[in-house]
């Protein structure tokens, strides 16, 4: 009995120090999976890649030239509705500064440029009014501009901002009135530009539009109920889904109107984009696994489903037949396939939970949120690393599990990374922003997880970089900054950061694995700063901020 018992213990040590080495060369090998270097070379020659901005985000001149008002115009005037009463009425002044923007997105090296009209610049009452040449004008000279760069032209019709008049006259996307409005949008973009653009996108994050103006009431019109907020109008079970349908079929009549009339001419293609989170289950259970397809059900394939299958989801139908609305006949026919590609802007990742034989909170228990319960944290742990926006935690594996779950859905569709970015802390000072190697590592990391996804057969054609600058993020203002260039709000001056640098470097073939030690010793004089007037400009800002 003794005997054994001496035996036994050495045993129990050697099977426990097994355990712990197999656990860290797991971990380590994550680690490395996520955070290695990555290369242009890892990406087809005619892979787009590029940087993405959108209208009232970047340009400003809120009233010039015959621009009308906007929704974004009036609500970021709205005492408290913006962080520090922030507006876009300048933003970064890119629609006096559209040639500096396009010419240092090429000297990055990027091959597209993602930009967004504004619906009130080219017009500015909608169909009550008349089609404003100067707008018309002014994304003229953008696109001809990229197109002698060398650089394609990926343009969001309607990202997020809408004629004021159209939601006083009958509430925006409350109404199928706005799909008649929203056709008529398109179409002079087709008409005005189509001949040069080669990639549309509709409607940019529809179901984002739905969740943070119709579930949440933080964006315009500013709609919610109880338990997701605290707004004088609104109910965000049922409003949600009618503007979500109202958009679908302003899409797909869009859609079709330009495979009619257009797209046999000009040879573009066209698409939706929709944010999406990947999630995990939060418990090693059958009930949070099925949770997981529920909340992907219900923010990005609510979307997507339609115009590829002609249905809402089966996982929504399952659950709430009769909330949802249907689509007719006709309105099938023209809906289903009306995408070329799947624009996907994503982020991070979080936990899902399951609310159907669990209690939740916070709205979990709701049909609108697929009766799941999402969560960034696990045992008291942290899904991945935080950054300076709420919910987003940087998680690199998620990129991969993301779009492998959407090339799976939808029978390997086309895919755009449409949007992918990070921003740090709102603390952080402008040395810290300006030597952004936490942005650098997020890039690197998402884009190995991207590599990972096509060599694993997905069929992803571009990615995106949001942002090219900081610029107004929306409720946020400007302290959030998902920039690859710094703007000086006093200045408007255009400031590299490291990650401008980096991305340069990884599009023109120098990224090496050298690399990793400047980004580890955080110095000035490594690689990423090989002489030139912008690095003059980045260590004299430097020197400012210090002084």
């Amino acid at each position: 009995m003794t005997v054994n018992a001496t035996y036994q213990l050495p045993l129990l040590l050697v099977f426990f120090v097994v355990l712990v080495l197999l656990s860290f060369t797991s971990t380590a090998q994550d680690f490395d999976t996520d955070s290695q270097d990555v290369r242009r070379s890892q990406f087809a020659d005619n892979f787009l890649f590029g940087t993405a901005i959108s209208a009232y985000q970047v340009e400003g001149a809120y009233l010039d030239d015959g621009k009308g008002l906007s929704n974004w115009d009036v609500f970021s005037h709205i005492p408290g509705k913006i962080k520090n009463n922030d507006n876009g009425d300048v933003a970064d002044d890119d629609y006096h500064l559209f040639l500096e923007d396009i010419e240092i997105a090429h000297s990055l090296g990027v091959n597209a440029y993602r930009f967004s009209i504004s619906w009130t610049r080219i017009l500015p009452r909608g169909r009550f009014g008349e089609v404003n040449p100067s707008g018309i004008k002014f994304y003229n000279k953008i696109i001809d501009n990229l197109l002698l760069k060398g650089i394609e032209p990926f343009v969001t019709i309607q990202h997020f901002e809408l004629p004021r008049e159209l939601e006083d006259r009958y509430g925006s996307w409350l109404s199928p009135l706005m799909q008649m409005d929203f056709v008529l949008l398109a179409e002079t973009c087709f008409k005005s530009f189509g001949d040069r653009v080669k990639y549309w996108i509709t409607i940019n994050e529809p179901n984002m539009v739905a969740e943070l103006a119709y579930v949440r009431g933080m964006h315009p019109p500013g709609h919610c109920s109880a338990p997701f907020g605290n707004c004088s109008v609104g109910n965000s079970d049922v409003e949600p889904l009618i503007v979500m349908h109202n958009m679908l079929l302003s899409h797909a009549k869009a859609v079709k109107l330009y495979r009619e009339r257009f797209q046999p001419q000009q040879g573009g293609s066209i698409g939706l984009i929709v944010q999406s989170h990947m999630y995990e289950p939060l418990r090693d259970e059958e009930a949070d696994r099925q949770a997981v397809n529920r909340a992907l059900a219900f923010t990005g394939s609510w979307a997507i489903d339609p115009l590829v299958f002609g249905d809402y989801p089966p996982e929504m139908r399952q659950y709430h037949e009769s909330a949802l609305p249907s689509f007719s006949p006709e309105e099938t026919e023209y809906v289903k396939g009306s995408i070329d590609f799947i624009g996907l802007n994503h982020y991070s990742t979080l936990y899902a939970k399951d609310c159907i034989h669990s209690p939740c909170v916070s709205g979990g228990d709701h049909f609108i949120r697929g009766f799941t319960y999402t969560t960034e944290e696990k045992d008291g742990v942290l899904i991945g690393e935080p950054t300076g926006v709420e919910r987003f935690f940087v998680v690199p594996r998620g990129m991969e599990k993301i779009v492998d779950h959407f090339s799976k859905r939808y029978n390997n569709m086309p895919i755009y990374v449409t949007e992918n970015g990070y921003s740090p802390s709102q603390t952080e000072q402008l040395p810290d922003l300006l030597h952004d190697v936490d942005r650098v590592k997020f890039h690197k990391g998402y884009l190995s997880a991207l590599a990972r996804a096509i060599r694993n057969g997905a069929d992803v054609r571009g990615y995106f970089a949001w942002s090219l600058v900081d610029n107004f993020e929306w409720t946020a203002g400007y302290g959030t900054t998902f920039g690859l260039y710094h703007i000086d709000r006093r200045t408007m001056k255009r400031i590299p950061k490291l990650s401008a640098k980096w991305y340069q470097d990884f599009l023109t073939n120098r990224s090496r694995g050298s690399n990793r030690e400047g980004l580890k010793n955080g110095k000035e004089d490594s690689q990423y700063f090989r002489k030139s007037k912008n690095n003059d400009m980045v260590r004299n800002e430097i020197k400012v901020a210090k002084i």
